[in-house]
């Protein structure tokens, strides 16, 4: 059953400049790359939206949508965006270009919702923050945070209470952390589709 206190918010920002083409449309296995992840959340919460700053090309998804409160602010504002639209206490925020996203982690961190106010995978030592687990009480430190200038996504973390999964936690529910492989380049583009096919699409 879905989670009813969660929302789902996929960020959708970013230049992609890397790839040369946004992200969130470049076709991976026929289809574009968020349909995939919006494939890999739906049903693990009671809304799914996506954060973006330029919402015409994804109205077809028939999902809602939300801009940045604060322009220009990188991820932490698309986070901050999530945060201040969700309608839930928890927010599960996921990048749109995570095609490899495994539902079993995902409900495993919503199961911890309650432990903290953010529940982070740390997969070698570094902390995943835009496949990340965050409650409403983090929007008052985020706000102070993008007030301040301090656009690094963990810079809050320190002024709240913080669950981190650490590898041998991850492996239980994603062996190798393909969940975290981004998809930024088209050399990353051509390795993920030689890759085998795994989890739900």
């Amino acid at each position: 059953m879905p989670a009813k206190d969660v929302s789902i918010a996929i960020l959708a920002g970013g230049k992609s400049s890397r790839m040369g083409s946004d992200k969130a449309f470049t076709p991976f296995r026929g289809r574009a790359m968020i349909e995939h992840v919006i494939d890999r959340v739906a049903g693990l919460g009671n809304e799914i939206s996506i954060v973006t700053n330029d919402p015409d090309p994804y109205s077809y998804l028939g999902l809602p949508m939300f801009g940045d409160v604060y322009k220009e602010c990188g991820p932490l504002g698309g986070i901050h965006s999530a945060l201040y639209h969700g309608k839930y206490q928890f927010l599960l925020v996921v990048a749109c270009d995570m095609p490899w996203l495994e539902r079993a982690l995902l409900d495993h961190m919503i199961s911890l919702r309650d432990t903290a106010d953010i529940i982070v995978p740390r997969w070698d030592k570094f902390p995943e923050p835009l496949h990340a687990l965050y409650s409403k009480s983090c929007l008052g430190p985020v706000e102070n945070s993008l007030e301040a200038g301090i656009l690094k996504v963990i810079g809050f973390y320190g002024r709240v209470k913080v669950r981190f999964l650490d590898r041998e936690e991850i492996e239980r529910f994603d062996p190798k952390g393909r969940s975290f492989a981004n998809v930024n380049t088209p050399e990353d583009l051509a390795d993920a589709e030689s890759s085998p096919r795994s989890g739900s699409s």
